[in-house]
């Protein structure tokens, strides 16, 4: 039997990880803080990464796949030195943000890192998944996969960035919606499902090397509009420049009083980077209809109109849209 340790597996990402492990016929083993259950069939190892010996407990055993998703460099360091020497393999869930621009389009896996963060920096998530890529690559050599994801969406989001648009449409029905006048806008996602299938099976096969687990770079508007048509929305599109936006405090990508997935324009290559050799590995990318349907329904169970981690209120876009200078061909009182 293969046995497992999930560094995590807890979480949105990890806890499906664990369940594909699982699934395959897998002995897992989740190390986390034990705020939540490990997945049904997995053993919970609960302990404190911030603590010395933290890893005591997975010691001393074979473990054919280790997989850890942590974004504290200090955290993937010490798991990498206490247990290089019991892992057959250990699979590294960075991010295409660890590299250090995004002025490039269609960038592959050769492209810069960001300089690794060190003991004492301010925390900055892209120096942060840089470091703990160079701490596994120490640790484990020609024994590490290192798999850079873009924006993972799917049910049960925590971020809630993805799933503002297909809930904010239906959450609208005929009434208007409140979008990024941004025509060069790029999107670049993968569902969490393909996410987790891909890490598995780089992991069964003892991959080695970094590839960036990303979707098609498609247009803004495009994702927008089919998140539209999902959801059956038949309102009016209300387009508001981007100046005009940053201007009424209106927040870029995520986080609180947002426009989620939009971006800067000054950053070209973000959601343009290759998914060239993910595709060559066999990594899944469902249509993205299938995921917008997906995320739809759990939106709808969560519910339309809750509090949300990323995007507008419902009442502070309407209040936007009201105050937005009439645009040629549109009517004031729109």
């Amino acid at each position: 039997m293969t046995d497992v340790l999930i560094l995590g597996g807890t979480g949105w990402l990890g806890s499906r990880i664990a369940e594909r492990w699982l699934d395959a016929g897998a002995s897992v083993t989740c190390l986390a803080r034990g705020g939540r259950d490990a997945p049904y069939g997995a053993r919970l190892v609960v302990a404190d990464r911030d603590v010395e010996g933290a890893y005591d407990a997975v010691r001393g055993r074979d473990w054919d796949e280790i997989v850890d998703v942590s974004s504290r460099a200090a955290h993937v360091a010490g798991a990498a030195t206490a247990l290089s020497e019991w892992a057959r393999h250990i699979t590294f869930v960075s991010s295409v943000s660890a590299y250090a621009a995004d002025d490039e389009p269609d960038a592959d896996e050769s492209a810069p890192l960001a300089e690794p963060a060190a003991a004492g920096d301010p925390y900055d998530y892209r120096r942060e998944k840089a470091a703990a890529e160079a701490a596994v690559r120490a640790s484990f050599a020609h024994r590490c996969a290192i798999v850079r994801p873009g924006l993972i969406v799917g049910p049960g989001d925590p971020t809630d960035r993805f799933g503002y648009w297909p809930a904010r449409f239906a959450l609208a029905g005929d009434g208007p919606v409140l979008v990024p006048d941004a025509p060069g806008a790029r999107v670049q996602v993968i569902d969490v499902d393909d996410l987790a299938d891909a890490i598995v099976a780089l992991g069964r096969e003892r991959f080695a090397g970094a590839v960036n687990a990303v979707g098609d770079s498609l247009r803004l508007a495009d994702v927008l509009a089919q998140a539209r048509a999902a959801a059956g929305h038949a309102g009016e599109l209300v387009a508001a420049a981007p100046d005009w936006l940053v201007a009424q405090d209106v927040a870029y990508w995520a986080g609180p009083r947002s426009l989620p997935l939009w971006l800067p324009e000054d950053l070209p290559g973000f959601a343009t980077r290759s998914n060239a050799a993910y595709r060559l590995l066999g990594g899944r990318l469902r249509p993205l209809s299938e995921t917008l349907e997906r995320v739809l329904a759990d939106e709808r169970a969560r519910g339309l109109d809750r509090d949300r981690q990323a995007g507008l209120s419902r009442a502070d876009e309407l209040a936007l849209i009201a105050a937005l200078p009439p645009a040629p061909g549109r009517p004031a009182d729109a």
